[in-house]
């Protein structure tokens, strides 16, 4: 069997409000499981434990952290989304946006049709473009 690489998120106290953000914004998204902290576990109850979710087909897996870490995102790491058009791209960054920050504002910068950079408010980051 080969190898699997996944994109995984931990978060604090925000991974199902995220995840459930991110398959609002894309076509063909999905939550595909959830696993929560009950009573007497680690993490605070009814936090996610482990979840998975689907982005346009990119798996991606979440957690909240039991344990606060002295780090969080960063922009050098991304989630880079090549929109099927420029709605799917504004309404991916006003939805992402929201909240956030800009690092590059929506503009041709001549490698593409249309490119933004911006971290979501849980700092995730993301480069959106319309190749």
């Amino acid at each position: 069997m080969p190898s699997k690489v996944t994109t995984f998120l931990m978060f604090e106290g925000k991974a199902e409000e995220a995840m459930r953000l991110y398959v609002s914004v894309f076509s063909g998204s999905e939550v595909v499981s959830i696993e929560k902290y009950g009573p007497g576990q680690p993490g605070a109850e009814g936090s996610i434990r482990l979840a998975e979710f689907s982005l346009a087909g990119h798996r991606v897996k979440c957690i909240d952290s039991p344990m606060k870490h002295g780090f969080t995102f960063t922009p050098s790491i991304s989630l880079f989304v090549d929109c099927v058009d420029e709605a799917e791209f504004d309404r991916a960054f006003a939805t992402l946006g929201e909240g956030g920050a800009v690092m590059m504002p929506p503009g041709n910068y001549g490698f593409s049709t249309k490119f933004a950079w911006i971290a979501d408010r849980f700092g995730v980051s993301w480069q959106l473009n319309v190749p």
